[in-house]
C-alpha cells in the first residue's frame, strides 16, 4: 500500500499530470497553501484528498503531509517532476517485496528552458522520493529539505525528469522565495551579514557552479543558471540585512 503526497501553491498547470502519473498509489494527499488558482478544484476533481494549511517552510509542510498518510510507504515527488512508467514499476516492486531499506533516492534529469542540463552541478542531483514514514521524516531545513533516517538509503535504478522551469522569471522568482526562507533561518541564528556575505559568497557560488561544476559545458543555459543561483545568494543576505533594519 502506497500514499502519494504533495504540497502545492498555484500548481494548476501541473496538478492534473501529477495526479494521473501517481494513480497507482492507494491514496493521493495534497496539502495546499491556499492557492489562488484552481489547483484545489482540479485536485479534488481527480480524486485527491486536499487539506489546506498555511505554509511555514518546506520541511514543516512536508512533515505535516506525512502525518496524514494512511500507509507506511510514501512517495513525495515535486509537481514539476514527471514519473515515467519504468520508475512506477520499480517503486511498486520495492513496496511489494519487503526489504531492509527504509528510503530510496532517485536520480533527477534536470531540464531548464526546454534543454536537458547535464552539468552545472546537476550531474549528481538525487533526492529521496520513496520512504517508509515510520522511520523517516524531513529535517529542520527551511529549503532543500532532507529526509532523515537511521537506516541506509538505497538508490532506484530508474530516473525522474525534472522540468524545473520554462523561463528565466519563473526560476528566478522561485529562488527568491528560497532566499527569503534561508534569510529568515539565518536571522533566527543571529547571523549578521557583512561584506564577506555580500561579495565573496555570491562570487564563489557562480565560480563553483559555472567552472568547478562544469556549467560552462551547458552553454548559455549553464551561464544563466549559475548567474541566477549566485544572485539568489546575494539576495539572501540582502533580505537578512533588511530583517535587521526592521529591528534596528
Amino acid at each position: 500500500m502506497i500514499s502519494a503526497l504533495a504540497i502545492t501553491y498555484n500548481e494548476a498547470s501541473h496538478i492534473e499530470r501529477y495526479i494521473k502519473s501517481l494513480s497507482f498509489a492507494d491514496e493521493i494527499i495534497v496539502v495546499d497553501s491556499f492557492s489562488t488558482d484552481n489547483t484545489v478544484a482540479l485536485a479534488e476533481k481527480l480524486g485527491a484528498k486536499v487539506i489546506k494549511r498555511e505554509f511555514k517552510n518546506f520541511s514543516d509542510q512536508k512533515n505535516f503531509a506525512i502525518s496524514l498518510a494512511k500507509y507506511n510507504w510514501v512517495t513525495f515527488f515535486d509537481l514539476d517532476e514527471i514519473v515515467p512508467e519504468p520508475l512506477i514499476n520499480e517503486i511498486k516492486n520495492i513496496v511489494k517485496n519487503s526489504n531492509s531499506l527504509n528510503a530510496y533516492e532517485v536520480k533527477r534529469d534536470f531540464y531548464f528552458m526546454g534543454k536537458r542540463i547535464k552539468y552545472s552541478g546537476f550531474q549528481t542531483d538525487t533526492s529521496v522520493r520513496l520512504f517508509n514514514k515510520t522511520t523517516c521524516k524531513y529535517g529542520n531545513q527551511p529549503v532543500h529539505e532532507i529526509i532523515e533516517t537511521t537506516g541506509r538509503i538505497g538508490k532506484l535504478k530508474q530516473t525522474v525528469k525534472h522540468y524545473t522551469y520554462k523561463d528565466f522569471d519563473t526560476y528566478n522568482n522561485k529562488l527568491s522565495h528560497y532566499s527569503q526562507l534561508q534569510a529568515e533561518a539565518l536571522y533566527k541564528k543571529n547571523v549578521r551579514p557583512n561584506m564577506y556575505h555580500f561579495l565573496f559568497r555570491p562570487w564563489y557560488r557562480f565560480m563553483h557552479q559555472y567552472f568547478l561544476r562544469l556549467g560552462v559545458l551547458d552553454g548559455k543555459e549553464g551561464f544563466i543558471i549559475s548567474y541566477i543561483h549566485a544572485f539568489s545568494v546575494f539576495k539572501r543576505y540582502v533580505q537578512l540585512w533588511c530583517l535587521y533594519r526592521k529591528i534596528d
